[in-house]
């Protein structure tokens, strides 16, 4: 069903397609080919702003998005000083820098580290590099989504990422998605494309940082294939300026007694969405989505979590916390599916939200499909404050009230940051929920009232 889209929803977009078309004619034509049906898919679509009847954007107006307009190719100066002091850094790690959607050798940190390959997108694609041919939109493009097909259409560069079979990688892999500071508002597709080899093990940390003062679009596209017995600890942390847009996708392919664990961070942005699909496609595979998504002013953030289980023997746990603050909005959309097939699947679903003012809103929508009879699920989420007795408990025992507020708000997060394990990205997280948490407050009108 073709969603209904205001004309220069696709038109701003169409002017911008047809200028890459032309600056890249010298691409691949498996490239060129894979472009063309993207844009013939996004054209049908169109940015889906008619949410009565479309279950994915039910809860989420992406009317401001379609009402700006967008340069694209331009590119800013960032330099390595505003990356550390944005988000973290740990030299120690093997970290790549895309810049604005362009892989940035000079401001990328490469250890040589056996077994990883790392490099940009660009390259990879030019030279086919490994299966990239085969494995590129392999996941984000099965579907009918406009901000894949829209990202797919404007593929140019990213990070590649290849784990060798039986790699075990001490330091974590980091890579930084960075929009750079500029005047005007510019949209960006940045990609990653990564695959762990068979026995693999690795820590990946994703990080979305924005340097710029005026509304700016990013649709990053994360795509991670992992081969038989591979495990991955993944990391997401998404930081935008308040009149930003982010709609990230991230689609993963699981094979035979695989791990994929994530914990993503978020805050920022007027509107942002996280949206995950694991696909656990051999026995014995296994994936926990976990999050922290914390929300103030009239920010919105909209978490569309999902997994498949296809095939028998398979876990997965959905677990998701939100702190939501002032007249902010946020969306919790957690869907299993588990297949005929799939006997023996074991799926938790829950997220937990404290709203903080009266103003703030969450819609929790989570669901199970179920088609097997011999399997494991549960679902749940709740929506509440902090009551007047749990606030004077700490205040009985010598605690000021603004102090008791935030030790009780920080204790919410608390589960979720402690998830952050390398040390690096633990003080950065701790750091940002310590910082953010005077702001919620500031905008509080709920704690302590019943």
């Amino acid at each position: 069903m073709t969603i209904e889209t205001p004309p220069a929803a696709v038109d701003k977009f169409a002017r911008a397609f047809e200028k890459l078309s032309s600056d890249k004619s010298t691409s691949p034509e498996w490239i060129k080919s894979l472009r063309e049906k993207a844009w013939s898919a996004f054209s049908n679509l169109g940015l889906p702003t008619k949410r009565r009847g479309n279950e994915l954007w039910k809860y989420t107006n992406l009317r401001p998005l379609a009402d700006l307009e967008f340069s694209y190719g331009s590119s800013g100066s960032v330099t390595a000083e505003q990356i550390k002091c944005a988000g973290p850094w740990d030299d120690a790690w093997d970290t790549l820098v895309v810049v604005d959607g362009k892989f940035s050798s000079e401001l990328s940190s490469l250890n040589g580290t056996t077994g990883l390959r790392a490099t940009s997108l660009a390259s990879a694609i030019e030279s086919s590099e490994g299966d990239v041919e085969s494995q590129l939109a392999s996941l984000a493009g099965k579907e009918e989504y406009a901000f894949t097909a829209l990202s797919t259409a404007f593929v140019d560069d990213g990070a590649y990422v290849s784990l060798g079979d039986g790699s075990e990688l001490e330091q974590p892999v980091h890579v930084i998605f960075v929009t750079s500071g500029a005047s005007e508002s510019r949209a960006v597709y940045p990609r990653l494309l990564m695959n762990a080899g068979v026995g693999s093990s690795m820590t990946l940390i994703e990080t979305h940082l924005n340097l710029a003062d005026t509304p700016q679009f990013s649709a990053p596209v994360i795509e991670i294939l992992q081969d038989g017995g591979s495990a991955i600890r993944h990391y997401r942390v998404q930081m935008e300026n308040e009149a930003s847009f982010h709609i990230g996708t991230t689609r993963v392919s699981q094979q035979g007694d695989t791990d994929f664990t994530s914990t993503s961070f978020a805050v920022g942005a007027q509107i942002a969405r996280n949206d995950v699909h694991t696909l656990l496609d051999a026995p014995g595979a296994n994936c926990t989505l976990h999050g922290l998504y914390m929300t103030n002013g009239s920010q919105h953030q909209d978490q569309e979590i999902s997994t498949t289980h296809a095939k028998p023997g398979g876990s997965s746990d959905q677990f998701y916390k939100g702190i939501l603050s002032g007249k902010s909005h946020a969306v919790f959309s957690g869907k299993v599916i588990v297949m005929r097939n799939a006997q023996k699947s074991d799926a938790n679903q829950k997220d937990l939200n404290l709203l903080l003012s009266r103003g703030a809103e969450i819609d929790a929508k989570p669901s199970l499909e179920i088609y097997a009879d011999d399997i494991t699920a549960s679902h749940g989420a709740t929506a509440g404050h902090v009551d007047r007795d749990t606030l004077f408990y700490l205040q009985s025992r010598g605690v000021d009230e603004e102090t008791a507020k935030a030790i009780l708000v920080r204790g919410f997060a608390e589960e979720m940051l402690n998830e952050f394990e390398p040390p690096t990205l633990f003080d950065f997280v701790e750091r940002v929920t310590d910082e953010r948490i005077p702001v919620l407050l500031a905008e509080s009108d709920t704690i302590g009232t019943a």
